[in-house]
Order: structure tokens, then C-alpha cells, then sequence
């Protein structure tokens, strides 16, 4: 009985890793918006995750705090650096060193039926993010009353 619980307990964690394996890596991370490790700086980020085990990636002990950490990061954007218009932030969010930065621009834009060069007003941040989440993971599984909890927990 004791090796049957065993074996049984083995497969359910070699299916449960297996599964999370298979998702992109900023959900499986909770960094939805695939925010990078900063080499230079050590960022305390609320509920970041303590074991840090992706080397390139932020990692978060729930998807609440990567899109809370999304949703401060595009803030200083528009507070710190001026970038309030969906061409602004998406250059520097994905730039063109790592990403079809052009195509990330028009995809974001349609989405949000917004022109590129047109300033975002603060509601529409999170609408943002949520797009952002589904261009950086191929989906976005979050409802968008976490997404709208996490922008305003980014502003508080």
C-alpha cells in the first residue's frame, strides 16, 4: 500500500510539472508580462517569488503580483519616462533587439483601437496589459478583474 501511494504521489507530481512545463513561460513564471531580470539593479518586487529559478525572467508567487509588477512598470513609463502613447511604451517594453517591435505596435493598437501615436488615457492601462499578457504568452487567462485589481494595487 505504502509503495502504491508512493508511485501514485510520484505520478501526480511528474504530471503537475509536465503540465506546467507546457505553459508559456511568463504564466508559468507569473510574470504575464515577461518582465526581465535587472542584472544591474535588485528590485524587492511585492510577492516576488523567494527561489528566483528562471536566470532571465522575474518570477511571482501569484499572477496578481507579475501584473501588479507589469502594471508599476508601465506607470513609471508614463510618470518617470514620458511614454504615454502605445508606440512609446511598446518600443521599450519589447524592443526591437528581441522582438518584431513594428508588429507588437500594430497588434497592441488594434487591439485597443487606438492609434499608435495617440496618448493612452490611465483606464485604458489596463485593457493594455491584457494585451500585452496575449502577445507575450500566445493567451491571456486572466479576468480582467484581476487585470483592473492589479493596475490600481500598481498605483496605490
Amino acid at each position: 500500500m505504502k509503495k502504491a501511494l508512493l508511485a501514485l504521489s510520484a505520478l501526480l507530481f511528474l504530471g503537475v510539472t509536465m503540465k506546467r512545463a507546457s505553459l508559456p513561460r511568463g504564466i508559468r513564471n507569473n510574470n504575464p508580462g515577461n518582465i526581465r531580470e535587472n542584472r544591474l539593479v535588485d528590485y524587492d518586487w511585492q510577492g516576488e517569488h523567494p527561489l528566483n529559478l528562471d536566470p532571465e525572467f522575474e518570477e511571482f508567487k501569484s499572477p496578481f503580483y507579475g501584473l501588479r509588477a507589469m502594471g508599476r512598470v508601465l506607470r513609471n513609463y508614463r510618470a518617470l519616462h514620458g511614454l504615454m502613447t502605445i508606440r512609446g511604451i511598446i518600443s521599450r517594453w519589447a524592443p526591437s533587439n528581441e522582438n518584431d517591435t513594428a508588429a507588437y505596435i500594430e497588434h497592441v493598437s488594434r487591439e485597443l483601437a487606438t492609434p499608435p501615436d495617440m496618448p493612452l488615457l490611465p483606464g485604458q492601462y489596463p485593457a493594455l496589459m491584457a494585451v500585452i499578457v496575449q502577445h507575450e504568452n500566445g493567451q491571456q487567462p486572466y479576468e480582467m478583474a484581476m487585470i483592473e485589481t492589479a493596475w490600481t494595487a500598481a498605483n496605490a
